[in-house]
Formats: C-alpha cells, sequence, structure tokens
C-alpha cells in the first residue's frame, strides 16, 4: 500500500519559515519525481517544486529564491524549506510522487494546511 505522509504545516507570521516534509512507503522512491503542490481556498491546485530522481530541482517562480525542496533517497523522504513566507502562501501543501508517462502511477499525500497569517 503506497502512502505518502506530510508533516511541518502550521500557523506562521508574515517574513516566517516553515519546513513541510513528506515520509513516503510503498513505492520505489528513487524513480518518481517528488513534487509538493498547494491549493489555495477558490483556487485550482498548484505545482510548487519538483525533485527528480537525479535529483534536479524547479521551483515555480513565485516561490524562487524563497522556498527549497530536497529528497532523501535513503530516508524516502521529500522536503520542502519555506522561508520569507506570504500571506499568499497560504494554502493546504500536498506531497505527490509521480512518474513521467506514466499516469496511473501517481499517488498523493492528504495534505498539511499552512496559514499565513499576522
Amino acid at each position: 500500500q503506497v502512502q505518502l505522509v506530510e508533516s511541518g504545516g502550521g500557523l506562521v507570521q508574515p517574513g516566517g519559515s516553515l519546513t513541510l516534509s513528506c515520509a513516503a512507503s510503498g513505492i520505489i522512491f528513487r524513480i518518481y519525481n517528488m513534487n509538493w503542490y498547494r491549493q489555495a481556498p477558490g483556487k485550482e491546485r498548484e505545482l510548487v517544486a519538483t525533485a527528480t530522481p537525479g535529483g534536479t530541482t524547479t521551483h515555480r517562480d513565485s516561490v524562487k529564491g524563497r522556498f527549497t525542496i530536497s529528497r532523501d533517497n535513503i530516508k524516502r523522504s521529500v522536503s520542502l524549506q519555506m522561508n520569507s513566507l506570504k500571506f499568499e502562501d497560504t494554502a493546504v501543501y500536498y506531497c505527490n510522487a509521480a512518474r513521467i508517462g506514466l499516469p496511473r502511477d501517481d499517488y498523493w499525500g492528504r495534505g498539511t494546511q499552512v496559514t499565513v497569517s499576522s
């Protein structure tokens, strides 16, 4: 059974930091693209960052320089370090494991809430 379990969400003031973590089980972790998505109220889910099996990382423009994705293939985990948080970063953040060209090989965590508020 595949499980992706997120942790680390919470309430933070603007300018603050949070680190999200996702622990994976039931998959051959090292062959998956690991992604962080987020969905704000009333908005579509959007891709925040990706870490490929080879370690290449990409981040959406609005978080570049503030967020950093990293993966640990030994620990089967992926993290999202979020700094300089803004009100507009408020969302439910989801961990996703996916393989390009294999749409059925796509797994999601339940999400963790991040709220940026003063």
